[in-house]
Order: structure tokens, then C-alpha cells, then sequence
């Protein structure tokens, strides 16, 4: 039966979770608010210790894109601890379910991506992956190249090379400089925001191409090593989908200077783009792609660095190794979860049905537009969306404290509407980001609308939007 919490057990739980318990990305603001506690789960939604019940439109940070509860996964985890518990991939050691997880990903994944080394998070695949990059290099002869390119306005995750390789410097500044040795920093793709003071996409002759070509010439390509990516930057920065030359440009110039090229996918890969990766979009294969997050649909941890065959065939020669690893990377449970995500994906048609959700929350936001001064454009790709807000009617404008009125709505909408989206500030401006589930139905999605509309109307009356 369901535990009923007094009012004084919550007040001493929250207490204690606030005064004992670091969050990850710590907010002392909210902290001092009154932390959150969940306990319970079902489809779309979650619950509160209060007993409130909240729509997920944010997927529990895009990983439980088969809803929440889904028993044909959690039956599958069940079954494979009953019958190997676990036995760590060491040496020469391999388990079944991994060896399975292997050929599936080989027939959903970017052609080329063929050899698969799994770790435990997506910030231990962005790991990897530079580490194998910089090995392949070593083994092919040219110790010389060590540097990495990455993009600003880009996340990759927590550990020392991942959290160098960020373009916000919010997640890397109080690391430095022990988090930068040979990291180099391009523009994005944002044609939006183009901070090479472009205004028109179609006439600037990709700007971003030729400044990123400028800055592997000027830090001598013979020692660079691999460039990192988002093919969709995610959440912090509001998904700005780039032109299709330019992704293809990127792959020409990796091959011409010799650079291995690494998509990072951990937030908008496997499905959430309505293909199973962003790359497919665009046609572009990569050197390495890492994937963590709705691997699993969030049920057991699990990552993994897919690289092309040559990479790993150079490891496999002669005296050459990769030397990287950890205890439970590729735990054959959490490889189970991926192979059950992976399979009702499959049998239940999610991408293609996800599409024509993802249309129909596109039309819906088309019609909050037409009543909401305040949502200045909308992007995004599949079921990955963000809606960028501004102070004046149809122009780009700041608002006073650049994050206040973001933070507003999403509090808002949390506190009335139980509903759970995500801010961001970006560029001095505020975004509003959700990605809900591939399973979201047509009544999710009015639910959600209902809940954006209600925290748009009551910030125009807080923030009143110029004409």
C-alpha cells in the first residue's frame, strides 16, 4: 500500500535532503525554497510526496521517452537479474545482453558506426570518446595531435575533458585551468543568434564554416585531434537547427585537416529527433557518436561511445590497446534496458507516431503565437522544442534581468499547473524548453498547451510586453 506522509515527516524529509544531500547543478535559490521530493511514477506524469501529480513534458531531462512505468522494460530488467545478476566487461570478459545491444545499435545507428565501447553516463561517452580520438591519433603515428574543437553555446557533461569542452562557462569556469589544456572554441550553428553579426542565414556564405576552417589553420590542423558537436544543440541553448550544408561542411573539413569528428547525442539522440539519430538528418556520419540518456529510457544507467570499425581495428593491432574502463560499464541489465527500449520503439512505431505529435504540438504553439506577444520564435526538431521569449512584439529584446521572466513561467506553471517544463537563459535571453516522451498523446499535448498558455498569460501580466 502506498505510504500517506504527515506534514511534519515531509518537513523533516525535505530538511534533510536540502542540508545533507548536494543536488546535481545545485539551485541554493530554489533549495532555500523548499526542496522537491517524488515518489511515484505512471505514464506521462509523476508524483509528489504531497500527493500532486505532474505532467512530464521534459521526459525526466529527455530519458524516459517510453513513458514512465513501462512494463515491457521493467519485465525485461526483472527477468535478466534473475537469470545474470552481473559480470563486468574486462579483459576479455563479455556478457550476452551487450553482444545483442551491439547488433541492434549496428542496425539503427549512422553507417559506419559498427565497434561500441559502454560506460555508465553521457558524460563518461563524451569522455571516452575524446580519450579514443586522442589514442587513435597516438596509435596512427601522430602524437602531435591533442587539441580539441568544440563549439560555444554547447554542453557535454561532468567529467574533467567533457566540462572542458563546454561552450557555456557556467559549467567550466571554476575548473580552469585544469579543464583546458588544448581546448579550442568555435561558433555554432545558430543562425537566430549569429554572433558573427549575420543577419540573414541564407547570404552570409556560412560565416560560422569558414570561421571555424580559420581556427583550425591558425592552431595547426597536424595538431588537432577531433571536434566535438551537438547535430542539435540541446536544452541550454534552445535546440538551433543548422543547415544542412554547413553539417555536411563540418564533415569535409574533419576529413581534409585529418580531424576525427565526435557527434555528441546523449540529449537529442535515440529517437527524440523522431529518426533514431539527428545525424540521419542530415545524412552525415561521424568519426565517433555518443548516446547515454533514453538509451535505457532512463531505467538503469547506461552510455556508450560508438566509433567507425577503423578506430578500433587500430587498437586491435599489434601491441596497440584502449586504455579505459570502468567497473560497470556495459552492465548486461542496463544493456537488457537498452534492448527493451530499443524493441518497443520498434513495435510500437514511436517514431513515425511521434512525428505526428510532434507536428500537432507545432500547430498548437503556431496558435499560443497568434495570443502571446511574448514568444518571439519557436525551434526545435521532433519532439525537441523551445520558445524564445521576448520583451517587444515581433524584435529581439532582453528583458530587464535576462532569466527572471523564464524562471517565473516555469515556477508558475509548476506550482498551478503541475506541470514540469525548463527555463534557460541564452545570449541575455529567455527560453522555455520541453521534450516531452515519444508516448505523449494529442490529450498530453493539450494538457501541456493548457499549461504554457496559462504561465504566458500570467508573465505578461507580471512583464508587460512593448507593442
Amino acid at each position: 500500500m502506498e505510504k500517506k506522509y504527515t506534514a511534519q515527516e515531509i518537513s523533516t524529509l525535505k530538511a534533510y535532503a536540502a542540508k545533507h544531500i548536494c543536488p546535481h547543478y545545485m539551485a541554493n535559490a530554489d533549495l532555500n525554497r523548499g526542496p522537491k521530493i517524488y515518489v511515484k511514477s505512471e505514464g506521462n506524469y509523476i508524483y509528489d510526496i504531497e500527493g500532486n501529480r505532474y505532467l512530464d513534458s521534459f521526459a525526466s531531462i529527455l530519458t524516459t521517452i517510453c513513458g514512465h512505468n513501462n512494463m515491457d522494460i521493467i519485465n525485461a530488467i526483472c527477468e535478466q537479474i534473475k537469470i545474470l545478476d552481473f559480470f563486468p566487461n574486462f579483459g576479455d570478459h563479455y556478457c550476452l545482453p551487450m553482444i545483442e545491444l551491439s547488433k541492434k545499435l549496428e542496425k539503427i545507428a549512422p553507417e559506419g558506426l559498427t565497434a561500441y565501447f559502454y560506460v555508465n553516463s553521457g558524460s563518461e561517452a563524451n569522455e571516452t570518446a575524446i580519450k579514443a580520438a586522442r589514442s587513435y591519433h597516438v596509435e596512427n603515428g601522430e602524437p602531435s595531435r591533442y587539441k580539441v574543437i568544440h563549439r560555444r553555446g554547447s554542453y557535454h557533461g561532468t567529467t574533467i575533458a567533457a566540462t572542458a569542452v563546454c561552450g557555456l562557462p557556467w559549467f567550466n569556469e571554476k575548473y580552469q585551468p585544469m579543464s583546458n589544456p588544448g581546448m579550442l572554441e568555435a561558433p555554432p550553428a545558430d543562425c537566430n543568434h549569429c554572433e558573427l553579426g549575420f543577419s540573414d542565414c541564407k547570404t552570409c556564405g556560412l560565416a560560422c564554416l569558414k570561421e571555424l576552417e580559420r581556427v583550425i589553420v591558425e592552431n595547426d590542423p597536424k595538431t588537432i585531434s577531433a571536434m566535438i558537436m551537438d547535430p542539435l544543440p540541446g536544452s541550454n541553448s534552445g535546440y538551433p537547427v543548422a543547415p544542412e550544408a554547413y553539417m555536411k561542411g563540418v564533415r569535409e573539413l574533419c576529413d581534409r585537416y585529418g580531424i576525427l569528428l565526435i557527434f555528441d547525442e546523449i540529449q537529442c539522440g535515440f529517437g527524440k529527433s523522431c529518426k533514431w539519430f539527428v545525424a540521419q538528418h542530415y545524412g552525415v556520419s561521424p568519426d565517433l557518436l555518443t548516446t547515454s540518456k533514453a538509451l535505457t529510457n532512463g531505467y538503469i544507467p547506461l552510455g556508450v561511445c560508438m566509433m567507425q570499425q577503423k578506430i578500433y581495428d587500430k587498437f586491435r593491432t599489434g601491441n596497440s590497446e584502449f586504455r579505459s574502463g570502468s567497473t560497470f560499464g556495459g552492465h548486461n541489465v542496463a544493456c537488457v534496458a537498452a534492448i527493451a527500449t530499443i524493441d518497443y520503439i520498434e513495435k510500437n512505431d514511436l517514431l513515425r507516431k511521434s512525428q505526428k505529435i510532434s507536428d500537432y504540438i507545432n500547430f498548437k504553439i503556431r496558435e499560443l503565437q497568434k495570443v502571446h506577444p511574448m514568444i518571439l520564435r519557436v525551434s526545435g526538431m521532433g519532439m525537441m522544442f523551445s520558445i524564445e521569449l521576448t520583451a517587444k512584439k515581433g524584435e529581439k529584446k532582453s528583458f530587464a534581468v535576462p532569466g527572471s521572466v523564464g524562471a517565473f513561467i516555469n515556477r508558475y506553471i509548476y506550482d498551478n499547473e503541475h506541470m514540469i517544463i525548463r527555463n534557460n537563459c541564452y545570449k541575455a535571453g529567455d527560453i522555455i524548453v520541453f521534450s516531452p516522451a515519444l508516448t505523449f498523446t494529442e490529450a498530453n499535448v493539450d494538457e501541456m498547451m493548457k499549461g504554457l498558455d496559462a504561465g504566458l498569460t500570467a508573465a505578461e501580466k507580471e512583464f508587460p510586453v512593448e507593442p
